[in-house]
């Protein structure tokens, strides 16, 4: 999260969102969250999620439009937390901060089960499920519009030239590399069976199993975007920072048969798109790059910051591929 954003938050931004989605007092539960405060809350005896957005990050027609797409989809049987509206009826609630900044709060109901992070779950048959539901979904969005076009999400094309902003300027080879990826995306075709919106998120920090039905949430960074690249952000969470023994990249290629799988029970995808992947996954691998500039102090970074960066300014310069 932008630091300015974190220092405008407050307590009393915090009661007044718990106000207006009526939260029963004393069931507020601080979840992590790394680009919104999330927490956990009761509201009539409804277990329920909410997440504060700062307004550098979305606006409330952007947030709206995420919850039109994602209400679009659970009335049509993807396996998602639908979102609920404040005490006034509202998806956005508005909440003024410090230093000229504003929160952005939404209301989830809460995903039924626990984290898809358990080794026990993590196996072929889940691999499938995932693939089964974003095929779903990108079938599905062929055929969505807006019902307000103010709504409309972003395009991925914006999302890529914000990015770039973070990395150092002295990094002039990592800054060239990600503007040649950039430049190859642009020329990329789009058309119905291949571009539309997409979740970008899909991972296991991003649903719970229950039984082993998945409840996929936080739609925070759904975007216009090539349906190939958010497979390769599944894929892209689903190994290890770094992909290179044998074992690792045979246990991605066997994500990635099982994921398939699953995604061809609902959708068709070229080959073409497939010999896309590790080109998305370079420019992933990139944006997060940028994402630990701005968000962490990259001279005093936690685990998972050191793992994700340790030799991965050298990968970018000499295009390591990711897997």
């Amino acid at each position: 999260m932008d630091k300015t954003a974190r220092e405008a938050y407050s307590e009393a931004v915090l009661q007044e969102v718990l106000r207006r989605f009526g939260a029963e007092p004393g069931s507020i539960k601080a979840l992590n969250g790394f680009e919104s405060f999330i927490y956990e809350y009761t509201r009539n005896g409804q277990e329920l999620v909410l997440r504060v957005t700062h307004s550098g990050r979305r606006s409330p027609a952007e947030i709206e439009g995420e919850i039109d797409w994602l209400n679009y989809l659970t009335d049509r049987d993807v396996p998602a937390a639908r979102a609920v509206p404040s005490m006034n009826g509202n998806f956005v609630e508005v909440v003024s901060g410090a230093n000229g900044f504003s929160f952005l709060a939404a209301s989830f109901v809460k995903a039924a089960g626990g984290s898809a992070r358990r080794p026990e779950i993590w196996n072929t048959t889940l691999f499938r499920e995932m693939g089964r539901i974003m095929g779903r979904m990108h079938r599905l969005t062929k055929a969505y519009q807006p019902r307000n076009p103010s709504l409309k999400r972003p395009y991925i094309e914006i999302d890529f030239d914000g990015m770039e902003r973070f990395i150092p300027a002295s990094e002039t080879i990592v800054l060239e590399k990600a503007g040649a990826i950039r430049e190859r995306l642009r020329h990329l075709p789009k058309d119905i069976n291949s571009y539309g919106l997409i979740h970008f998120d899909f991972h296991r920090g991003n649903f719970f199993v229950d039984e082993g039905r998945i409840t996929l949430f936080d739609f925070d960074d759904c975007l216009y975007g090539w349906f190939a690249a958010d497979i390769a952000i599944s894929l892209f969470y689903a190994v290890p920072h770094h992909c290179e023994s044998k074992e690792d990249l045979d246990n991605a290629a066997r994500f990635m048969d099982y994921f398939m799988e699953g995604y061809r029970m609902e959708n068709m995808i070229s080959s073409q798109w497939m010999r896309a992947i590790p080109l998305f996954l370079k420019q992933r691998e990139i944006d997060l790059y940028a994402v630990v500039h701005r968000s962490m102090d990259v001279n005093n970074l936690d685990q998972w910051g050191t793992s994700y960066m340790t030799r991965r300014k050298w990968k970018i310069e000499n295009d390591i591929p990711f897997v």
